[in-house]
């Protein structure tokens, strides 16, 4: 892949609404999306996603379960500082772990792997519950299909941005 969108679900099912964002990949792989948008449900692998975006994308849409303090359901687009900004600010950025998935997590492997997305956003949800236990709490699943318009809808406009959607 060279250019376009990468909408990475991710997130741990075995987590109740940290399964959000997987839930969201898959809810949107059944959507017609603009040329150029691809979706993948990376689950917990921040590696496999991290060497995924070294195919070279032009951006990164990332959906996961974020707590921000706000009534569950509750969604946000987020625009996160890329891993170099980060520690050029003097914020120490974590060692890499497998299992874990987050977006700083994911950032931070692209860049000691040598790779950069331009353009990256976070779609959030603020989770209910995280404990262990499989399936979305009433709140996290009722804002699953906002998510999925509000991805399609980000997608659509960074490709008519950078104008890559017409020669697919």
């Amino acid at each position: 892949m060279t250019g376009g969108v990468l909408v990475a679900g991710i997130g741990n099912v075995f987590q109740s609404d940290d399964g959000f964002g997987v839930e969201v990949a898959v809810r949107l792989a059944t959507r017609e999306l603009a040329a150029g948008v691809r979706v993948e449900d990376f689950g917990i692998r921040s590696v496999h996603l991290a060497y995924e975006l070294l195919e070279g994308y032009d951006a990164l849409i990332l959906v996961d379960a974020v707590p921000m303090g706000d009534a569950p359901g509750t969604l946000a687009v987020i625009e996160p500082e890329t891993a170099a900004g980060a520690e050029a600010a003097g914020v120490e950025v974590l060692a890499v772990d497998a299992h874990t998935m987050s977006p700083d997590v994911v950032l931070a492997t692209l860049g000691r792997l040598g790779g950069s997305v331009e353009r990256i956003r976070i779609v959030g949800c603020q989770p209910a519950d995280l404990r262990g236990g499989m399936g979305l709490t009433p709140a996290v699943d009722a804002a699953v299909d906002r998510a999925v318009d509000l991805c399609i809808e980000l997608a659509a406009d960074i490709v008519l941005s950078t104008g890559k959607g017409n020669s697919s």
